[in-house]
């Protein structure tokens, strides 16, 4: 079915409407301006508190598991020097010279073993001192970051708090501002913005120029504008021109 042309929104509504929306916009754009880098600040150190929580978290399982080496190891030695003592006292029975030299050697692979246990054990000894000192100073630099999250949150929860009651209210305001716009034109708006470094889809012709790069707009090009039959950008930055601003003599 063809829609009637009459129901049709006018351009000059449809433009009123971008106006609106973009003006409620640059309001919440101002307010969350004011509070900088600050909630990006927060994010970025809760991602590096985290981080280092999970480095110690590591540490301490590394440690863990050192630990049951060195046990492991300690048990093997005692096993060993059990092994000895059990060989030697076989060699006092034995009938033949090749029965003594096969129990020697078996008591020194055990020796063999005990000094293998002992140089892991040291050795995993050294590595947990190391992961002791590494824990140490990232659980330092773990503190001095909760510290400046601390700082942080309670600058953001200040800025945030004295403007929390605008923005609310403009965010409402907001949400009644799209209704009237239909979809394909919401679309371009939101992509328009997130191209452009002020977030101005929507501007006024200011001074025979561009409100958003302020690019020079031709004359004619003006008259349509003014004329309202049709949506048009500006040939330079691609923003909605919705009109254009009377100069006062």
């Amino acid at each position: 079915m063809i829609a009637n042309p009459s129901t049709e929104t006018p351009v000059a509504s449809k433009l009123e409407a971008l106006l609106n929306l973009q003006r409620i916009d640059s309001q919440l754009d101002e307010i969350r301006r004011v509070r900088g880098d600050l909630p990006e600040e927060v994010r970025d150190l809760e991602d590096e508190i985290a981080g280092y929580e999970v480095r110690v978290s590591k540490f301490d399982e590394e440690i863990s598991g050192l630990n049951e080496q060195i046990k492991q190891r300690k048990q093997n030695a005692k096993d060993a020097e059990g092994l000895i003592k059990k060989y030697e006292d076989q060699q006092q029975n034995v009938r033949n010279n090749r029965e003594y030299e096969a129990i020697a050697k078996e008591i020194e692979l055990q020796r063999l073993e005990i000094q293998i246990s002992d140089k892991k054990i040291k050795e995993a000894q050294y590595h947990i001192e190391q992961k002791n000192q590494d824990i140490a100073g990232t659980k330092q630099r773990l503190e001095e970051r909760k510290k400046d999250l601390e700082n942080k949150r309670l600058e953001l929860q200040t800025i945030v708090g004295e403007s929390e009651a605008d923005e609310q209210v403009l965010v409402n305001e907001r949400s009644g501002a799209v209704k009237p716009i239909e979809e394909r034109l919401l679309t371009a708006y939101t992509r328009i913005r997130g191209n452009v470094r002020n977030g101005l889809a929507v501007v006024t012709v200011k001074r025979d120029a561009c409100g958003g790069c302020f690019n020079t707009v031709p004359p004619q090009r003006q008259a349509d504008i003014i004329a309202h039959k049709k949506i048009i950008v500006c040939e330079h930055c691609g923003r909605v021109l919705a009109d254009v601003e009377a100069r006062i003599a």
